[in-house]
């Protein structure tokens, strides 16, 4: 049975959805309108590389990867990432009217940032070790923390995230 407006009134119980208010489809819907962005603004800077667009974990990932003698490493310092990720998002949100979480990564800058958070956890880890109660970890994004807690969990410890704001923060204990 299909949706009847009636002076602002929903009547009727079976409301017809369309494929494009699937989640998967307003993933996908992201992921080209995120590309796009992504393509212009390359495109203004002159730098070459190629747009791949996923969808994992309730989210769509962009990545811009580039062979050879690629200038696209000038955007791939993680502050630069993080930065283009929110303008990025800020971009899909403008068009689609959501909230966007999206998840940017340039020339394999988010495995980098990975690898150094594992590095981190190590550190952290052999400070329990050694003695200490807990281990905090330096402020960093909601995505980070995520890595951060998957990444404790698979060394067999424990962790929360502490503080608002800016100083959000994975505290690290034993199990």
């Amino acid at each position: 049975m299909a949706v009847e407006v009636v002076d602002e009134n929903v009547v009727g119980t079976d409301p017809v959805e369309s494929p494009e208010s699937t989640p998967e489809a307003n993933l996908d819907d992201e992921g080209d309108i995120a590309a796009d962005y992504i393509e212009e603004l390359l495109d203004i800077c002159d730098l070459d590389g190629d747009i791949d667009i996923d969808t994992r974990g309730g989210r769509a990932y962009i990545s811009v990867n580039a062979s050879g003698d690629s200038n696209i490493r000038v955007l791939s310092k993680p502050d630069t990432v993080n930065a283009l990720q929110e303008l990025t998002r800020l971009a899909v949100q403008t068009k689609t009217g959501a909230f966007s979480r999206l998840i940017l990564d340039v020339g394999g800058s988010r495995e980098a940032r990975q690898d150094e958070l594992g590095r981190l956890v190590d550190a952290a880890v052999a400070r329990i070790e050694a003695g200490e109660e807990s281990a905090a970890l330096e402020p960093m994004s909601s995505y980070e923390r995520k890595l951060v807690h998957d990444i404790v969990a698979e060394r067999g410890f424990v962790s929360a995230s502490e503080g608002d704001g800016r100083d959000r923060h994975t505290v690290i204990t034993r199990a």
